[in-house]
């Protein structure tokens, strides 16, 4: 679907005037943090948590702005409003200037780009590759060796590229967490090396009130034969199991993965976009 309007400092324009100068050394060089917003049947999922997850990002970046939080809401509300699609996706942008008056917020409408069904059942492949964020607890533009991490994947066929750091661990996928599971242990990297992804949030806070308990750990590719599978989550894929990564066959799906996809399918079918319960 096309879409007709974005916001742009909290007012509504038309589609035709989102443009952003080739002059602006801040968005050439990266400096910037953005969130992608799932809207279904007009229920904004996890509003709050995204928009705290941005305000941190911009200050873990040292990004000054003069934008509250009721300014993006209402920014973001104004936009949902407008727009008529059932299920779309909104990236906001926050992009710093010179001054904190002179930083940018831009919200837009985009198609998502849902995962093949079969996935869901069969398995994605993904490969990994060798990179680190500079700080992962921020979502920042500065994307290049996830973009490249990407491209490789897609080149290889893969679903996504699993990150390995300098110690030779996986942290997270380009755009995805990354979990391994045993029985109803689900095991993530260390917190503090990831970015904590608010589709991560939500499937944690329904493991935890359905009996499934939480283990930080060091994981490398060859671990995860020693659990019973592995999976992912995004905005956009929710859980995906995993089948392979690079060469290597994993279990897929045990039956405490398909039950937590399953729960996890309820919970937002009527969550109506919210933690709070």
């Amino acid at each position: 679907m096309e879409f007709t309007h974005f916001s742009k400092n909290g007012e509504l324009r038309p589609i035709e005037e989102a443009t952003i100068p080739l002059s602006s050394i801040e968005y050439a060089y990266g400096f910037g943090v953005y969130e992608a917003i799932r809207v279904s049947n007009g229920v904004i999922y996890f509003l709050n948590d995204h928009l705290e997850r941005l305000c941190e990002s911009a200050a873990i970046i040292g990004l000054e702005h003069s934008f509250t939080v009721d300014c993006i809401q209402k920014s973001i509300f104004d936009l949902v409003a407008h727009t008529s699609a059932a299920s779309y996706n909104i990236k906001i942008l926050l992009i710093g200037g010179p001054t904190r008056e002179t930083a940018s917020l831009f919200a837009l409408c985009l198609n998502p780009l849902f995962p093949d069904k079969k996935l869901y059942r069969d398995g994605a492949h993904v490969i990994t590759y060798p990179a680190e964020r500079i700080f992962p607890h921020a979502k920042t533009l500065n994307m290049l060796q996830s973009y490249r991490a990407y491209a490789t994947a897609k080149q290889q066929g893969a679903y996504d590229a699993l990150l390995v750091n300098r110690n030779g661990t996986i942290t997270e996928g380009t755009r995805t967490n990354f979990f391994c599971i045993r029985d109803h242990v689900i095991i993530t990297p260390p917190e503090k090396d990831i970015l904590l992804g608010v589709t991560r949030k939500a499937l944690l806070h329904v493991a935890q009130n359905n009996g499934y308990t939480l283990e930080e750990k060091n994981i490398t590719q060859e671990d995860c034969n020693d659990y019973d599978g592995a999976f992912i989550s995004s905005t956009s894929s929710k859980i995906i199991p995993l089948r392979t990564i690079n060469d290597q066959t994993l279990s897929v799906a045990p039956d405490a993965l398909k039950k937590l996809m399953r729960l996890f399918d309820e919970f937002l079918a009527t969550c109506n976009g919210t933690l709070i319960q």
